[in-house]
């Protein structure tokens, strides 16, 4: 018999999906640059009906992948 999560847990191992927008309202960016984010590659995401789902984690490696790639870029300080 699977195990079943309480409202607010997660089972092990379970991935938290974010929708579009919730990833546009943590990256402080409009849902459209989400859209163009997915569809150019840039980030993972699942179809769920007509509607993308993008896994949470990827979008905390994809602001940190920016943020290091801004401080490396010349003339950053």
């Amino acid at each position: 018999m699977p195990a079943q999560a309480v409202a607010g847990e997660r089972l092990t191992g379970e991935v938290p999906f974010l929708t579009v927008a919730e990833v546009a309202a943590v990256m402080g960016v409009s849902q459209m640059t989400v859209y163009r984010l997915v569809h150019d590659g840039h980030l993972p995401a699942i179809r769920v009906g007509r509607s993308f789902r993008v896994p949470e984690n990827a979008v905390h490696e994809y602001l940190q992948d920016e943020s290091r790639a801004a401080s490396e870029a010349p003339g950053a300080s």
